[in-house]
């Protein structure tokens, strides 16, 4: 895979297909992979850029803190690198924050969203606490014994209960993950500010897409998201949870391109 360095950090990223630049954003415990049942079909209309967030997949462990604008200056320093001036940024949960602080800090630069089981607004301390409680933890013990409370976040019950083969399979990925990056991204994560009233003054167009399952970001949070983008339009993708892109990608592709094609 390709690679950049910014700030002493590596980051890789898959650079496929030809046409209008769709920037990829995967979600915290994945990496560019996340997307496998979509890259290759918008690769055959699209230039697709999925890039590993930092501390993640083939991108560096990430052994300093950062913040989300950094996770968003990294795909800057990507689309620079590339000299791509604009694109349509996909991001799913975290992926959807990066994009979404991109269109409100460089709006020139984003052509459109599409926002996939993401959060405008900030952390509550119920969830910080808990979540630096499991990273505490990870450190000592690994990502293994937190699976019971983990899993049902990030699949639907759907998922969970018919697909086992697709469970089995990422928890394997999630067990390689390295534990002190996927601290900092929680860190990171649970420092981010609410930027629902910026949302309003993102004109480009917009689908915002939500698993009906998902219990990490329910569906009422990406209604939020799309009612404050003054161009935005609703999905909502039956028996998803968190990870909708893997659960029911057929449906979730479909939502995207017939999404992308209404662009031109």
């Amino acid at each position: 895979m390709p690679s950049i360095e910014r700030d002493s950090v590596t980051i890789h990223f898959e650079d496929v297909g030809s046409g209008p630049a769709v920037v990829m954003g995967h979600s915290i415990l994945c990496s560019g992979e996340m997307w496998m049942y979509q890259v290759p079909t918008l690769a055959e209309r699209f230039r697709v850029i999925n890039i590993d967030q930092r501390g993640h997949g083939h991108s560096v462990p990430a052994t300093n803190s950062y913040e989300l604008r950094d996770m968003v200056e990294d795909a800057f320093a990507v689309l620079d690198h590339l000299e791509i001036e604009g694109a349509v940024w996909a991001g799913l949960s975290m992926g959807g924050m990066v994009a979404m602080h991109a269109a409100v800090t460089e709006p020139d630069r984003v052509a459109a969203l599409l926002l996939l089981d993401t959060h405008a607004g900030e952390e509550t301390t119920f969830k910080k606490l808990k979540y630096r409680a499991m990273s505490i933890g990870a450190k000592a013990f690994g990502v293994r014994p937190f699976f019971p409370t983990v899993l049902p976040l990030l699949f639907g019950r759907t998922t969970l209960t018919e697909n086992q083969n697709l469970v089995d399979e990422w928890k394997s990925r999630f067990e390689e993950i390295h534990v002190q990056s996927l601290a900092r991204a929680v860190t990171a994560l649970t420092r981010r500010p609410s930027i629902v009233r910026e949302l309003r003054g993102v004109l480009c167009p917009s689908l915002v897409i939500v698993g009906e399952e998902d219990a990490s970001l329910p569906p009422h949070l990406s209604r939020e998201i799309a009612d404050a983008l003054p161009n935005a339009s609703f999905v909502v993708i039956p028996e998803a949870g968190h990870l909708s892109a893997l659960e029911k990608p057929e449906a979730v592709t479909d939502a995207m391109l017939r999404f992308l094609d209404s662009l031109s």
